[in-house]
């Protein structure tokens, strides 16, 4: 990956990753997080990398599961991530945080009894070789939970339809593979994966409040494209007031479909 935690078109900056964990904490995801504990069944002792750790949420869930006997190795390359992840871990001896890149894990063979790697392989330019790395580093018998977001399948209520369509295609052109969940059961079948299982989490939103996920998608989303050159600030402006003016009226609708994959190391 890049340098400065730039994955794709997005740049994990510390004004990016704070937006980023304030959306970790809504309700959406905290019960995403639960799932992919579920799917991978940790039990106390075990030794767990989670690739992309973000702010720390999971590592910390998953080093309470495993224990003071367990490890917990969580990895990211953005410094600012990094850093609210120390900040949130303090305390537990069992995690360690690393810059690491996935395309080239510094871990040893057979290391981790079980590996979560969430929304990091669509910013992947080759994700054969990246599954590749997760299996060299998991041990026989392991477990593996990833998640993807199908990004092509978002739907947002707009009085703008043209517009919301051109700050989506941004996003897509931030991530190489938007909508790899397509063939993600493929891949890892080719990679050598056994037990390979699917389950949708999606995210459904009816309310524009500070409290759930698709708040501060959208309005990170907007950031960026004025950024990006997509659209102005008064642009960006008009269209969140749109998003506000449905929500006041009740017509406030957000979905977008992630997709857990579970799979064992044969």
């Amino acid at each position: 990956m890049p340098a400065d935690g730039a994955k794709g078109g997005v740049t994990f900056d510390a004004k990016t990753a704070r937006s980023v964990e304030r959306g970790y904490m809504t309700p959406e995801i905290a019960h995403q997080r639960a799932r992919t504990r579920a799917a991978l069944a940790l039990e106390a002792g075990d030794h767990v990398l989670d690739v992309g750790c973000g702010p720390g949420l999971l590592v910390r869930e998953m080093a309470e599961a495993v224990g003071a006997g367990g490890r917990v190795t969580g990895i990211d390359t953005s410094a600012a991530m990094l850093e609210l992840a120390a900040d949130r871990c303090a305390g537990l001896p069992q995690v360690r945080l690393a810059d690491d890149d996935l395309r080239a894990l510094s871990a040893a063979d057979a290391s981790f009894d079980a590996i979560a790697c969430t929304q990091v392989l669509l910013f992947i330019e080759d994700v054969p070789a990246a599954l590749a790395e997760l299996a060299r580093t998991l041990k026989p018998g392991g477990r593996i939970a990833v998640l993807e977001t199908d990004w092509r399948g978002c739907i947002l209520n707009t009085g703008d339809a043209a517009l919301t369509r051109r700050l989506f295609d941004a996003w897509d052109e931030a991530a190489v593979s938007p909508n790899l969940p397509v063939v993600l059961s493929a891949l890892l079948a080719e990679t050598g994966f056994a037990e390979i299982g699917v389950e949708a989490v999606p995210i459904i939103n009816r309310n524009f409040g500070a409290d759930n996920f698709s708040t501060g998608f959208v309005r990170g989303l907007a950031r960026k494209c004025t950024d990006w050159g997509v659209i102005d600030d008064d642009g960006a402006r008009d269209w969140l007031a749109d998003l506000e003016r449905k929500d006041r009226d009740g017509a406030y609708f957000f979905s977008v479909s992630r997709f857990l994959f579970s799979a064992a190391k044969a």
